[in-house]
């Protein structure tokens, strides 16, 4: 993916629905939450590369210089239900278990090339799978790194033109192609 992808999947995200969003919506952090759910550093590691991986160095830092293990941490623990909580924890193990299966090495150590075609992968396979729509792992991953990102320091005010207090309202601003998009 992208960047121009991942602010696609930013504006879709905002008008679309996200798991958790109810949580985040509301203020309330669900009732019915995994107890003594932890993460890694290992798990924090792994989910640092995907998300690098969505969200890659380029011009501008990539995920990983937002921490965004931390972020995915912190979002799974504070406002997905146990339902969604499980989904996301057996999702992350899947991902290990057949990545290795399918490349021969750890996610981690694997080429960028690989790591990328493996998440594509996943993606195709969700858009094909009708109703049922799995591996809904990939859309948890791709949510939370694009929300991780471009509400950090880093995403909005590198890959994004942020101006921390705006001046006069401008409702007509010439658009050059290239231009970044805006921060909120």
């Amino acid at each position: 993916m992208n960047r121009r992808d991942a602010l696609k999947s930013v504006a879709l995200m905002m008008g679309g629905t996200m798991i958790g969003a109810t949580a985040i919506l509301t203020g309330c952090a669900p009732e019915n939450q995994i107890k003594d759910l932890n993460f890694s550093p290992e798990d924090l590691a792994f989910l640092d590369e995907i998300g690098e991986t969505i969200i890659p160095t380029t011009d501008t830092p990539g995920a990983k210089a937002t921490k965004i293990g931390e972020f995915m941490q912190m979002m799974v623990k504070d406002t997905y239900d146990a339902e969604q909580q499980q989904a996301f924890i057996d999702g992350l193990n899947t991902i290990r278990k057949e990545f290795k299966a399918e490349k021969g090495s750890d996610f981690i150590q694997a080429s960028a090339e690989d790591r990328l075609a493996y998440l594509n992968g996943l993606q195709e396979q969700f858009k094909n799978s009708g109703e049922e729509r799995k591996p809904i792992i990939i859309n948890m991953l791709r949510d939370l790194t694009v929300l991780g990102y471009f509400t950090s320091e880093i995403g909005a005010s590198q890959a994004l033109r942020y101006v921390e207090v705006p001046g006069r309202y401008d409702g007509c601003i010439d658009y050059q192609k290239g231009d970044k998009a805006w921060a909120i």
